[in-house]
């Protein structure tokens, strides 16, 4: 009697609903609820007998109201057509079966599908789901096949499809800043931009040079007190977010030459933007992602300080409610703007503005808090506004629907349990199901993406760019300044390897104080090319280098750019030199272990034939995978055909480890592939066996490859280099990973 009084309140639950999406929603929650299914899912047929998701609880939300199962199609179209239920064990086997790749349904094995029929036409299909092997219990089938007969007078059919259509909440795409999904309410941050301001005359210049050295002086305590405000932990490891703001506030060419133009006549705004302009741009000119997005660093730094100049609140808007998930949403949100809000209630970031890049994304990642950034402005968008952030993939949900918001809720409870099992694999290897070790670095470029590699357990540094100390100095910074900085590195990380890459300076990436104009920078003076022209710069930093490892064992020299075997030659001879100075200094240090950037396509023909000269390779797949495409993947008019998993790339990283393999020359593989799922699952099965990587993907990969073996891996890269579109390999791979079980990786 309680199980036939239980399937009317349900059925009279959807029956009461004040809509229809409230109705769909209503009997797919119950249902779940009171059988404890994986998933509950409504499918509704349209006027062309498609099967179309239009509830769902359990199965991908951006799924629901988009795909459609055409007639007759699937394990769906086979229940409509027979008119009879379905219990299926495991429904990835079963030859009906129609994978859509998008409601995520290959994480779960078993289906139960039960006909809606009204007046003798299916209208819908009710599906249960579970990820265990089994099928449905004779009990389940009878509670289900009952409600599927009841449904079929309630579901209001008629204007369902109208009403959801209106209800759709707006879905902004952008670009990922940092993973995760983030569901809060909305905290607009002050519309502060500097580049706004128009010029004006200095009145009094005596008082206004005293306010600009005040100012100064007031936005470093500022930057002090914010960084104070994070945790302990959480300040190590964003240490050189603040630390550059600092640096930026000392430096002579900023705070000198702001002054200058006041003493010009400036009024105090305009000084301040004409020279943020001018550091912001030397960075904003390089093709170098990574350095490119420091002008928006800058850019920060100056709004900052155009914000305390107008004695701007550091809150904004109306007040959010104590304990209350916070989206933070702005053109550029600042770290000012991340450090007011408690980390505990920090749900999410959003920016209109800003790149994956960005001192916002890396303090993002760094607190695990997830970002979009690049959305544009979102007109009509108010404080305390519902939104859901997915970093993901990277999109923005604004004032989602209710079931939506419920789907969502269950993907971040779903991605909390992910992040727990991945906190738990720090100290465990990075080991594939059959045994093999795969070797995991981080890449590092800043100090604060030192200590957030450590704790995600990387073995070493794959890369470390010696730019940075270059950018922000007025001169060529000298060899003892390079020796601080780069023993502080080596220190670091004790006994595990670090690879220094040579000084990439040159054509994309000039320095403010040696210009350096080309026509065509991506093919000029560039890398090892610089270097060597510049032997006298270049002798110091090898010096530095050198100086830096007295003591130690894990330095690793890494040159960028390399094209042709004199260049390889000229560095050893200029190494012997450099070593030999300092054993006649009294410096005893080992001579270390030499390699070079797999990123020129001409490299890999030689590579064979530099064998006596190199240690270790490491592939650059970025700009391996440009050059290879004739693609900048930062022009908005080609990027969108830049994959780095295009058939062409594939072919040539695969010859290029061939080659390692035969010549016993270690390889590793840098760039965005190694955070890239679908392209390591490839790399692994093409027979890499390192990869260097952010920090904040180390954690995920790990868990990829602890679910993987070569076996599998190798199966799918065969399969994949038969293929001829970068699309279809993705949605090959894609599939494989969600019939292993690893599918989640993608989300």
């Amino acid at each position: 009697m309680s199980v036939v009084l239980d399937l009317t309140r349900i059925v009279q639950a959807a029956a009461d609903a004040d809509s229809p999406s409230a109705q769909v929603s209503v009997i797919v929650d119950s249902i779940q609820r009171y059988l404890g299914l994986d998933v509950c899912s409504l499918y509704l047929a349209d006027e062309r007998g498609d099967m179309a998701l239009l509830a769902s609880h359990g199965l991908n939300p951006d799924a629901v109201g988009g795909v459609r199962i055409p007639a007759g199609k699937g394990l769906v179209g086979l229940v409509a057509q027979s008119r009879h239920p379905i219990n299926i064990a495991n429904a990835a086997q079963h030859p009906a079966f129609y994978r859509i790749r998008e409601t995520r349904e290959d994480l779960y094995r078993s289906f139960f599908g039960v006909p809606i029929v009204r007046s003798g036409i299916v209208i819908g299909v009710l599906v249960a789901q579970s990820k265990e092997e089994r099928e449905f219990s004779a009990e389940e089938s009878a509670v289900l096949v009952t409600l599927g007969s009841q449904l079929a007078l309630v579901v209001a059919t008629e204007s369902i499809w109208q009403e959801i259509n209106q209800n759709i909440a707006p879905i902004l795409p952008g670009i990922k800043g940092a993973p995760g999904i983030g569901i809060g309410q909305v905290s607009l941050c002050d519309d502060v931009d500097l580049y706004s301001v128009t010029d004006g005359q200095c009145d009094d210049r005596e008082a206004t040079l005293a306010q600009w050295h005040r100012l100064v002086e007031t936005v470093l305590a500022d930057v002090e007190r914010e960084r104070s405000g994070l945790s302990e932990l959480l300040s190590q490891e964003v240490a050189a977010v603040f630390d550059a703001y600092r640096l930026l506030l000392s430096d002579p060419s900023l705070v000198n030459g702001v002054a200058q133009l006041i003493q010009d006549g400036h009024h105090l705004p305009g000084a301040l933007k004409k020279v943020i302009h001018q550091h912001a741009d030397v960075f904003l000119a390089m093709d170098d992602p990574y350095l490119r997005a420091r002008h928006e660093d800058i850019r920060h730094l100056g709004n900052k300080l155009y914000g305390a100049w107008r004695g701007l609140r550091t809150d904004s808007g109306e007040e959010q409610p104590p304990n209350t998930r916070t989206i933070l949403v702005g053109s550029q949100v600042s770290v000012s703007d991340i450090a007011r809000v408690p980390t505990e209630y920090l749900a999410g970031i959003v920016c209109f503005q800003g790149s994956n890049l960005s001192h916002t994304a890396v303090l993002a990642n760094a607190l695990g808090v997830p970002a979009v950034m690049g959305v544009g402005e979102i007109r009509g968008l108010h404080n305390l506004d519902e939104v859901v952030v997915d970093g993901n993939a990277a999109r923005v949900i604004v004032r989602p629907t209710a079931p939506v918001l419920a789907e969502y809720e269950q993907l971040l409870k779903a991605e909390q349990q992910l992040k727990g099992e991945l906190q738990g694999l720090r100290d465990l290897p990075a080991q594939t199901v059959d045994g093999t070790n795969i070797c995991l670095y981080a890449n590092s470029g800043l100090l604060a993406d030192i200590s957030p590699g450590l704790q995600a357990g990387a073995e070493g540094l794959g890369l470390y760019r010696t730019e940075i100390p270059f950018m922000v100095s007025e001169t060529f910074p000298s060899e003892d300044e390079q020796l601080a900085v780069y023993r502080q590195i080596l220190e670091a990380y004790g006994g595990k390897p670090v690879h220094m890459r040579v000084l990439d300076i040159g054509g994309d990436k000039p320095l403010p104080y040696f210009p350096i104009r080309e026509e065509n920078p991506a093919l000029g003076w560039r890398g090892i090319r610089f270097c060597l022209d510049n032997s006298s710069l270049f002798m110091s930093q090898v010096r530095a280098m050198l100086r830096a490892s007295e003591g130690r064992e894990n330095l690793r020299i890494m040159l960028p750019m390399v094209s042709n075997t004199s260049e390889i030659i000229q560095f050893h001879a200029l190494l012997n030199d450099a070593l030999q100075q300092l054993a006649e200094e009294g410096i005893q240090v080992r001579r270390p272990p030499v390699g070079i950037m797999v990123e020129v396509p001409s490299a890999i023909s030689q590579l064979a034939s530099w064998r006596d000269y190199l240690d270790f390779i490491s592939i650059g797949s970025n700009d391996l995978s440009q050059y290879l495409l004739a693609l900048d993947r930062n022009n908005p008019r080609v990027a969108s055909s830049y994959d780095h998993v295009h058939p062409a790339v594939l072919l040539e990283i695969a010859r290029v480890v061939e080659i390692a393999r035969n010549t016993q020359l270690p390889c590793s593989v840098c760039g965005e592939m190694s955070s890239d799922p679908i392209a390591v699952v490839l790399l692994l099965g093409m027979g890499v066996r390192t990869l260097s990587m952010s920090a904040a993907q180390l954690p995920k990969i790990k868990w990829l490859l602890r679910r993987l073996s070569i076996d599998n891996a190798g199966s799918i890269v065969s399969e994949a280099l038969m293929l001829n579109d970068a699309r279809q390999i993705r949605k090959l791979v894609a599939d494989r990973l969600y019939v292993l079980g690893a599918g989640e990786i993608l989300w």
